[in-house]
């Protein structure tokens, strides 16, 4: 049977999800009518804000519904602009729906750097801050590649002292660690469904009381005025399910912190290099690369033996090009070597070992071809 290691880029559908979204798709009313079938898509989708809230520690009548993590992404960027900021910080290993919002934004970007363990440059972070004109930080509560923790309630200090907006992208590490807006200090935090082992194309933006947003999508009123559109009944459902379904399980995510070792282990002493090794990561990740052997020839490779990783972010796999969060670190040289290995709800330690002697069979295969090409040439 295949082994499914790619949770960071998208978590297979739990089965209480699918279960409920059937419920859901069966009885599909319109929130905004009066009628029952109306009211029931109603208590579906507060019960769902609810679930949601209760996942990242905050009020129900913070979150905002939309159509995944880019959008509610774009409104927090817009929203903060809107509210006074001049310029961005934008952390350099962002997910690229994060860095590319900011650059469409029209505002000054400027980018935090990361150490050779990925983890943002504080100090450098005060200093941009004490330059002329509020900003709005961005940085990611996790890396989506290489798992690395972020220090959040650190940066929140400075950003508050600023006077500035600190959005959270928090979509990699809701649901694999505990999560609390209030405790992270963030004017904004995004999440999404499928990360959590809810459906595709349902996020959520998160507020901070007291902060307010601004439409990116126009036309009725739904979401408080703040996302036009009918809802997306059956998504958001499954996506309250699947948070409620994260919270309860989350000492079983941290759980995996084990199993992801020992297979980081093996491949470490056949010769891969971990990234981000030193710095805290997600119990769930395992980012490694080598030198000479190219990502889509790893992953073709394992695949053809039944295990399922990727080369990184989820939006760029499948394009050749050197990985972001590496060269952010300056490893260039690994760049284009990289394989990310992800757990999830569904994942047994039997997976991780299964990963681990595949990819050390096929290094070592690799590198035993690679030997006989000198010996011919010489």
């Amino acid at each position: 049977m295949s082994v499914y290691l790619d949770y960071n880029a998208s978590g297979l559908v739990r089965p209480e999800v699918q279960e409920i979204m059937a419920k859901a798709l069966a009885d599909n009313g319109n929130p905004s009518a009066v009628h029952a079938a109306g009211r029931r898509a109603r208590a579906r989708v507060e019960t769902a804000r609810a679930q949601v809230a209760e996942l990242v520690g905050a009020d129900p009548t913070a979150v905002v519904f939309s159509s995944g993590g880019t959008e509610s992404n774009a409104q927090a960027i817009v929203s903060a602009l809107a509210a006074g900021c001049e310029r961005l910080i934008v952390g350099a290993t962002e997910h690229p729906c994060v860095a590319e919002a900011a650059t469409a934004s029209g505002a000054p970007v400027e980018v935090l750097p990361v150490d050779a363990n990925g983890v943002v440059d504080l100090v450098w972070l005060a200093e941009a801050l004490a330059r002329p004109g509020r900003a709005v930080v961005a940085i990611h509560h996790a890396n989506n590649e290489s798992g690395v923790i972020q220090p959040i309630v650190e940066a929140a200090a400075l950003v508050r002292a600023a006077g500035g907006w600190l959005h959270v992208d928090a979509i990699q590490s809701a649901g694999k660690i505990p999560v609390d807006m209030r405790t992270l200090d963030a004017d904004s935090l995004t999440l999404s469904a499928h990360k959590l082992g809810g459906p595709q194309g349902v996020g959520a933006l998160v507020l901070k009381e007291g902060v307010a947003a601004v439409r990116i999508l126009h036309g009725a009123g739904q979401e408080r005025g703040l996302r036009a559109g009918t809802e997306n009944v059956p998504g958001i459902t499954g996506f309250g399910m699947a948070a409620d379904c994260a919270g309860r399980d989350l000492d079983e995510a941290m759980a995996h912190v084990v199993w992801r070792d020992a297979a980081e282990a093996k491949v470490k002493a056949a010769g891969a290099t971990i990234i981000g090794g030193a710095a805290p990561r997600l119990p769930n990740t395992l980012f490694m690369a080598v030198e000479g052997w190219d990502s889509p020839q790893q992953l073709i490779t394992l695949d053809l033996v039944g295990v399922m990783v990727s080369a990184g972010s989820a939006c760029s796999s499948g394009k050749v090009k050197p990985s972001k969060t590496i060269s952010a670190m300056g490893l260039e040289h690994l760049a284009t070597g990289g394989v990310r290995v992800s757990g999830g709800w569904g994942t047994t330690q039997g997976d991780w070992d299964r990963f681990a002697e595949a990819w050390v069979t096929a290094w070592n295969k690799h590198q035993a071809r690679l030997s006989e090409r000198v010996k011919e040439v010489a």
